[in-house]
């Protein structure tokens, strides 16, 4: 193709910094399995930072007249070592237009039809991809719906599945205000599953509340722990998916989940035999996890990656997860965004500040041929 593609790109330096340039290369022809999409969309969630931004404080982000420049500490300068000095794509996933097709029968199907797809090139504005990364949409779906259709869909759906795969009956979800938590409320209203939402401020308690949410507690309040364990008793909730990671989260969702389970039990030096696990899946707070051991010695405590997940689901899994998701996208999957921006906006540190944090109700949309 002769066509012009503008593209992200995001480069650790040996001396400490992380650049963010725009480059220009020509189109590549796809493969015979795989399409150009010409993208129109694309989400930025909590796992596309790491490769954008390599751990750069947000305040250390400033511009050179080129690039978006922003500085790393030692631990992430050995963290990202294996990246040193090579220009990565960046964008997890998105939606676009197919302009060009590989000759099986595949890949010709989705000519001219718009699609999701999941190829971490995404902040571009053209992507190629392979066929099995793509779902094609219906005509009535936006390409502003179809940008996130595969990481918090899959996501919820996954902490679902993990729940029901290990025997459990009820889960918790923490940061449960966020996009991914409203559809991982949706998801268990359809599917009559008890879910306790734990959030952080009281708009969010009401917010959740609005959309039907039966258990949704606030980590502020002085009485936390008390209606933690109260609504654990309630619903029976032992397996827990936590966005935070650092500081005591971990600690008090294990704690209150044996205070409600010893409820009317006698004592035991053990405690209860009632298995309790967190799984941490993001990394909003970075600092360690300290854990007090006080909930007996049966728990477990773990990392959770949706690519590992859906490896253990097999690929019949993955395309019952994913028929629901293109049935659903517009309702139970609906995602809504604070702003859209342009890759040019992206290099602008006040805008770069600002997608750097991850917020609950600020999610951002990257629009490639230019945000409106």
């Amino acid at each position: 193709m002769s066509e012009t593609a503008r593209m992200l790109r995001s480069t650790v330096t040996d001396d400490g910094e992380v650049r963010l340039t725009l480059v220009e290369e020509s189109v590549p022809d796809p493969g015979p399995d795989e399409v150009v999409v010409a993208v129109e969309a694309s989400p930025i969630n909590p796992s596309d930072l790491g490769m954008l931004l390599a751990g750069a404080h947000p305040d250390s982000l400033s511009s050179d007249g080129e690039a978006l420049v922003g500085q790393l500490g030692a631990g992430s300068v050995q963290a990202n070592a294996a990246r040193l000095g090579a220009a990565m794509p960046a964008g997890n996933e998105g939606s676009g237009l197919v302009i060009a097709a590989g000759s099986s029968d595949d890949a010709q199907a989705l000519m001219g039809k718009r699609v999701a797809a999941l190829s971490g090139a995404m902040y571009a504005t053209h992507s190629k991809v392979s066929v099995a990364m793509c779902v094609e949409m219906p005509e009535t779906v936006t390409a502003e719906q179809a940008a996130s259709c595969f990481v918090n869909p899959l996501t919820a759906l996954g902490m679902t599945e993990t729940m029901r795969m290990e025997g459990h009956t009820a889960l918790i979800h923490t940061a449960a205000a966020s996009n991914l938590g409203q559809m991982l409320q949706r998801i268990c209203i359809a599917d009559g599953i008890a879910l306790v939402n734990v959030v952080r401020k009281a708009e969010q308690v009401d917010l959740l509340r609005s959309q039907d949410a039966e258990w949704v507690v606030n980590s502020s309040s002085n009485s936390f722990r008390d209606d933690l364990t109260d609504a654990l008793a309630a619903t029976g909730a032992t397996i827990a998916f936590d966005a935070i990671g650092g500081g005591t989260q971990v600690d008090v969702l294990l704690g209150c989940m044996e205070a409600a389970a010893s409820r009317g039990a006698g004592f035991s030096r053990y405690g209860s035999d009632t298995h309790k696990q967190v799984y941490v899946y993001g990394g909003l707070d970075r600092s360690p996890t300290p854990l007090t051991r006080s909930y007996g010695m049966s728990w477990g405590v773990g990392g959770w990656l949706l690519t590992p997940f859906l490896g253990r689901i097999g690929l019949d899994g993955l395309m019952r997860l994913r028929d629901r998701v293109t049935a659903e996208i517009s309702t139970t999957f609906a995602s809504h965004y604070a702003e859209a921006i342009s890759l040019e906006e992206m290099l602008d540190p006040a805008v770069a500040r600002r997608y750097a944090v991850p917020t609950t109700g600020e999610k951002r949309l990257v629009v490639p041929g230019g945000a409106s």
